[in-house]
């Protein structure tokens, strides 16, 4: 994944989904998880935002649970339940910690708890005893992401899930950026100009892009640029939904291309 810029703004038409309220006096938006935090997932505004943040990160959940090794039917049954307890008055965001800010670490261990919890139940319903249903405690950081599953082949690497989760974020900022393209009428310049945001740049022509698009080579290397900012800036206003500070965001930004490389 070609490294993205961290400092760099979108086009003027951005789309409304990006788009969060915030204060003239800090360039950093309320974001969706900081609302859910503060607000103790009380509100309903919290529970919407929470809502949000789990439809949108439901692919890395259940391709995690696909890799530990379960059929599609079962990992999907187990992601619907997963999140309807993060979901549930109960679910344990409540408890969120401020040292515990970046969502992705949250969920990480929020469903490894949960699997945990699973198999003892699991095991209590083979023994013939009663499975007891506790709430989903809020578990993890950074550093250790939850509870260890145990898994006779080992288990599946945080750092996998993470790269899900990077996946997620960035095909959330390409959306982004091929929506305001859309808006402004270039459908089929980002088709054309989509493939230098990954890959091997070396081996695409911009003369062919520039005959292709009936545009000048200097205007399709402006164009070109553009669109890489566009597209680090959507990233990076992706991942600010899920971190607490503005500090955080060029760390996470670091981290998630980290894996992907």
């Amino acid at each position: 994944m070609r490294a993205l810029h961290p400092g760099a703004t979108l086009p003027p038409k951005t789309p409304d989904s990006l788009n969060e309220s915030h204060s003239p006096a800090s360039p950093f938006r309320t974001t969706r998880w900081t609302l859910v935090r503060e607000a103790q997932g009380d509100t309903p505004e919290a529970k919407a935002a929470l809502g949000q943040l789990c439809d949108t990160y439901w692919t890395p959940v259940y391709r995690f649970l696909r890799r530990e090794g379960r059929g599609e039917d079962e990992s999907r049954e187990l992601a619907q339940e997963f999140f309807e307890r993060v979901l549930s008055a109960g679910g344990g965001v409540d408890r969120a910690d401020p040292e515990r800010g970046r969502f992705r670490s949250y969920l990480l261990g929020a469903l490894k708890h949960f699997l945990a919890e699973h198999r003892r139940n699991a095991a209590r319903l083979k023994r013939g005893g009663g499975a007891v249903i506790q709430s989903l405690e809020l578990f993890g950081t950074d550093t250790s992401p939850g509870l260890p599953i145990p898994d006779p082949a080992g288990g599946v690497p945080d750092t996998w899930f993470d790269r899900e989760w990077a996946l997620a974020v960035m095909d959330r900022g390409l959306a982004a950026v091929r929506q305001s393209f859309e808006a402004a009428g270039k459908e089929r310049q980002f088709e054309v100009l989509k493939l230098w945001l990954a890959g091997d740049a070396e081996n695409l022509s911009q003369s062919d892009a520039a005959a292709n698009l009936g545009m000048t080579a200097g205007a399709v290397k402006v164009a070109i640029h553009r669109l890489r900012q566009g597209f680090g800036e959507a990233v990076r206003l992706e991942i600010s939904q899920t971190v607490n500070s503005p500090a955080e965001v060029g760390e996470e930004l670091r981290y998630l291309i980290e894996v992907l490389s």
